[in-house]
């Protein structure tokens, strides 16, 4: 999603050197499929769209999706009609799906605003996705709620009440079209200073007692102040989306989002944790872009954290 953040500053960098690996994307994704044998729930592999080559076509683009083994891929909103055609005529010819739609407006023209006229551009921006979402197929629209302490507001900063109460008021507006459209709201946590800890979380979620809002977990934004495992036991049947990305703890210099495998995250335990949830659905790497070998690369790891296999050997 589109962001000043440090966080979002990660997808702006360039692509890791690709690992080495014996087997073939499409192979290692066949071992993975048998290997979720062992857990509960079936995950699948998607990613995000501004991973891809630029150079490339858009069909070309789903062919190198299809050929390093995902089954789906996440787009931001779209304004064009005529890209709107373009990738329906995408997904037609390889058969993979769209089945996300991440919001553009929502750092910009937060919910979490006291200005009408941001409001009224990040509601417009959501409509937009949700219609996005009915036009192409997915399930889902990823939303980042509001922004606590945010100093551009025209109001003055933003405060954690004002976030909570203000985000959840224009939410409500909204699932009316979600539910027409039949398509879910999902909250995402991101660093935004907000939604804090996995039980607040939950009780966010619950709050709204409705199945078209559902939380959007990210597993790499989790571990600068919590343990991702845990939150996804907390959230449970509440998470409908997941992304993914590595992160390296540490001193605060150190602290950086990386390639799955390359920091110290615990994915073993993840997959557990998914697992004990019996979660289903897509796990969607949310990562720097590269090339088509880069790509194959992102779909072998997350062939072994799919199959709770360690990424990488000591």
């Amino acid at each position: 999603m589109k962001t000043g953040l440090t966080r979002r500053s990660f997808l702006k960098t360039s692509a890791g050197a690709a690992a080495g690996t014996i087997l073939s994307s499409s192979a290692l994704s066949v071992c993975a499929k048998t290997s979720q044998g062992r857990f509960k729930g079936e995950l699948k592999k998607s990613l995000y769209w501004r991973m891809l080559p630029k150079e490339m076509t858009v069909l070309e683009r789903f062919r190198l999706i299809k050929e390093a083994g995902f089954h789906g891929v996440e787009i931001p909103t779209i304004e064009k009609p005529e890209l709107i055609e373009e990738l329906k005529s995408a997904v037609e010819n390889t058969g993979i799906e769209i089945h996300s739609i991440m919001n553009q407006s929502h750092w910009e023209n937060p919910f979490s605003s006291g200005d009408p006229e941001v409001i009224k551009k990040g509601m417009a921006g959501m409509k937009l996705s949700l219609q996005n979402a009915k036009e192409l197929g997915a399930g889902a629209v990823l939303l980042v709620p509001g922004v606590v302490g945010q100093t551009n507001d025209a109001k003055g900063r933003v405060s954690y009440k004002d976030a909570y109460e203000r985000s959840q008021k224009y939410i409500r507006e909204l699932l009316p079209l979600a539910k027409e459209l039949d398509v879910i709201i999902a909250v995402e946590n991101v660093w935004n200073k907000f939604l804090l800890s996995p039980l607040e979380f939950a009780r966010y979620v619950d709050e709204f007692d409705n199945p078209h809002l559902k939380a959007y977990f990210d597993v790499g934004n989790i571990m600068l102040y919590g343990y991702p495992w845990d939150w996804i036991r907390t959230l449970g049947d509440r998470i409908v989306k997941v992304h993914i990305k590595g992160f390296t703890t540490g001193a605060e210099k150190l602290r950086s989002f990386c390639n799955l495998g390359d920091g110290n995250i615990d994915w073993i335990e993840v997959r557990r944790a998914f697992s004990d949830i019996e979660h289903s659905g897509y796990i969607g790497a949310e990562l720097s872009g590269g090339d088509a070998e880069y790509i194959k690369d992102v779909s072998r790891r997350m062939d072994k954290i799919i199959a709770g296999k360690k990424i990488k050997e000591a």
